[in-house]
């Protein structure tokens, strides 16, 4: 096994932000308190956390009801200077997509980190984001094929879902269509039964995402935190009535936020308006959308609620995408977030609510991130020379890219010799028809393009021929591409882990676990 680097800059769809944050922390500096990966980074963060006792025995009291007695975890959380390192994720179908597992891994990384070489107790902490409402992203994954062919699973469920995600029971769940995707994998029995041991018809997907995860990460210490849990909401009620009250400073602090950001060549992660609200009302298995007007709150068939109603309701408040992570914040004595690039955009307009709120905010850290490459891909990879960009264009160009690499040396040679012989010669022509007549010269200089098109549209001919001959390698080609960039999309974000597991066996966990790199910024390619 072994890891090859790539920037991030590199890969597609990168924002200018996130690159920046990772790679030229003093061009975001005015949007975030700590820069990622520096060890004094992490220190400041830990000094500057004040987090009451009370406070305190309220949160290992929740976390014991959610994760049960004995956990040693839950007992150095118990100590006052331990402090928390602070990841999650939506509660998605068959744990979601591959890098839920790369999170989770990195949180676990960075507190033993902190713990062992900083001097910095802490605790890895799962927050499950039960609280979404967003039934259509989560019902859907991607697992994929022995040969490699992509199969989407989903569950049964009524388009337009209000309701809290983690609260609603599953079904008609696509366990077939998955024990059959994962069919003549070595490991397929074993994560079969896990998954099914996990997802059973009639638990929500809250209690099947967070038993799965339990079961996979049980060795590392990982504590799980659900919001919606009745403990974690009573712990939460007073940050949410002072958010209540600070609500429209904090909707202009958000503006020139975002201003700020998109001055500065930037994008605003989370769209704000005078009349949006930082809060949703969780009321008779329903997430309400509110927004402000005239100092109230309106909800469905223009409801109106006055800000001490808020307030009474505190317990019933979910915030919204901007106030969530200065909530989890509050609640935990958090000296570091590990997240992806959209969730690392929002703390940088979160940030003027961190220090209205909390006057504190946790170091922004980027999860690792992984595309697993099994020992099949790595020898096509070797065989027909390719890196990994080449498969950022989409499939028709890594064809073309394998073609080319069949294409007979010595008509390789022909081609580069002819292409050179051309050039020379136009170029000897083009001096003496200049010295003849200038203004032949752009004449010249178009035909000469035209030449050396027709003689580049004649290799490729050459090049897709020597793929359609090679049948194999088209087959290659395909497997290769749905391998590394699925539907021209990275491997974590698209594929749940369970292929990679069933492929590979519940070992990978702790292979990622011990490639996982708290102070590199790049994305990995992980020979596996």
């Amino acid at each position: 096994m072994h890891v090859v680097c790539k920037r991030h800059t590199e890969i597609p769809h990168t924002s200018r932000l996130f690159a920046d944050l990772v790679y030229h922390y003093d061009r975001v500096a005015g949007f975030y308190s700590h820069a990622p990966f520096l060890p004094a980074s992490y220190e400041a963060a830990a000094r500057q956390i004040d987090y009451p006792s009370e406070r305190r025995a309220r949160l290992v009291a929740a976390m014991r009801a959610q994760n049960g007695d004995g956990s040693p975890a839950i007992e150095k959380l118990a100590r006052e200077g331990t402090v928390t390192v602070l990841t999650g994720q939506q509660v998605g179908l068959f744990s979601g997509p591959a890098y839920t597992l790369y999170k989770a891994l990195t949180a676990v990384q960075l507190a033993r980190q902190l713990s062992e070489q900083q001097g910095i107790p802490a605790v890895p902490v799962f927050w499950l984001a039960t609280e979404d409402h967003d039934l259509d992203e989560i019902s859907t994954c991607w697992s994929f094929t022995p040969q490699q062919e992509p199969v989407r699973l989903e569950t049964a469920h009524a388009p337009g879902s209000d309701r809290p995600v983690g609260g609603i029971p599953m079904e008609s769940l696509p366990l077939d269509q998955l024990t059959e995707s994962l069919k003549g994998f070595p490991f397929a029995d074993e994560i079969d039964a896990r998954i099914r041991r996990a997802y059973q018809p009639g638990r929500t997907y809250g209690e099947a995402f967070s038993a799965f995860l339990r079961d996979l990460l049980e060795p590392y210490g990982l504590l799980f935190f659900d919001p919606m849990h009745p403990a974690s909401r009573a712990l939460g009620a007073e940050f949410i009535a002072s958010a209540v009250d600070a609500a429209p400073d904090l909707t202009e602090q958000l503006l020139d936020r975002n201003k700020r950001l998109t001055d500065a060549g930037y994008h605003a992660q989370i769209h704000i308006e005078r009349h949006t609200s930082l809060f949703f009302l969780l009321e008779d298995g329903h997430r309400i959308t509110l927004r402000r007007r005239n100092g109230e709150y309106v909800g469905a068939k223009d409801r109106r609620i006055s800000p001490e109603e808020m307030k009474d309701k505190a317990h019933q408040i979910s915030p919204n995408a901007a106030l969530r992570p200065v909530l989890q914040d509050f609640m935990m004595p958090t000296v570091a977030y590990i997240g992806g690039p959209a969730e690392l955009a929002y703390l940088a307009q979160s940030a003027v609510i961190y220090q209205t709120l909390l006057g504190r905010m946790p170091v922004a850290v980027p999860r690792n991130a992984f595309t697993l490459v099994d020992e099949r891909s790595a020898k096509l990879m070797a065989r027909y020379q390719l890196q990994i960009d080449a498969f950022f264009n989409g499939e028709e160009p890594l064809r073309e890219t394998i073609a080319a690499r069949l294409t007979p040396p010595e008509l390789v040679g022909t081609f580069g010799e002819t292409e050179s012989a051309i050039r020379a010669n136009l170029a000897r022509l083009r001096q003496h028809v200049e010295s003849f007549d200038h203004t032949l010269a752009a004449a010249l200089d178009k035909g000469a393009s035209k030449i050396q098109h027709q003689l580049s549209k004649m290799q490729l001919k050459v090049a897709r021929e020597s793929l359609r001959r090679d049948h194999r390698a088209q087959q290659d080609a395909h497997f290769l591409y749905n391998t590394i960039y699925p539907h021209k999309h990275l491997q974590e974000r698209f594929y749940t882990i369970l292929p990679f597991l069933a492929r590979h066996g519940t070992d990978l966990v702790a292979r990622l676990h011990d490639n996982v790199h708290c102070d590199c910024p790049d994305h990995h390619i992980l020979f596996v």
